[in-house]
């Protein structure tokens, strides 16, 4: 019998996250085989998964967890979707253990983070909707059929501080998706089979019968890769 892919939702499951249960709904009609991984159950065995899907619902109950589940999404070539909290960690991530920045840290853990990685956004974007502008030959922007813009469906407080936008900039890592100040609002790594970040919750504006382009990309990523493997 055919195993169906994995995909490991990994995130602390609450009622109060609306993410959380909008991710209950879509689940079933993925076409995949989905499991949540609370963060504290992190471990090796996330690595024999098709597919990371770091969700919304930071601070997690363990960052550290969350952080190695990057990594080894980033490092095996898992396909890897990040939103809200995932874009924020994934970028603490690769500034932790690609650009040098050993201490980056999101001041939601710690206050007074010598290297605060991620901070209060300057204006919040919990319940809005708002343009995001494409980088042209994205990933990201292929999923919109290679259009500019469009408007997408946050719920966040906390973002890229700008302090760090050139050290992103200037690395293999891209910042694909902008608003309209330029502030960043999700990257991607190129050379991944898929990696992408977003500030912006595609599982908010989804449905079980209209699910969001980048979901159904990034579970087509997650069928690929356990074809290949199989």
């Amino acid at each position: 019998m055919t195993t169906r892919p994995r995909l490991a939702l990994v995130g602390d499951h609450s009622s109060t996250v609306h993410a959380h249960a909008r991710l209950d709904a879509l689940a079933p009609h993925l076409g995949v085989h989905v499991d949540w991984v609370a963060s504290d159950a992190v471990c090796e065995s996330i690595a024999d998964y098709d597919g990371i899907w770091v969700v919304p619902g930071s601070p997690y109950a363990d960052k550290e967890a969350v952080l190695f589940a990057i990594q080894t999404a980033r490092l095996r070539g898992i396909p890897y979707l990040g939103t809200c909290g995932g874009f924020q960690h994934a970028l603490i991530e690769y500034g932790r253990h690609e650009l040098g920045f050993t201490d980056a840290d999101d001041v939601q853990y710690d206050a007074d983070a010598p290297t605060a990685f991620i901070t209060p956004l300057a204006c919040s974007l919990v319940g809005e909707t708002a343009p995001l502008h494409l980088t042209t030959g994205s990933r990201l922007a292929s999923v919109y059929g290679d259009c500019e813009s469009t408007v997408e469906t946050y719920h966040c407080k906390y973002g890229l501080n700008p302090e760090y936008i050139d050290a992103i900039v200037h690395s293999p890592m891209q910042i694909t998706g902008w608003d309209v100040e330029k502030a960043p609002r999700a990257v991607e790594l190129p050379d991944h089979p898929f990696f992408i970040g977003t500030l912006f919750q595609p599982e908010l504006s989804s449905t079980p019968s209209a699910v969001h382009p980048l979901i159904d990309a990034f579970v087509g990523a997650v069928i690929q890769r356990a074809e290949q493997t199989s």
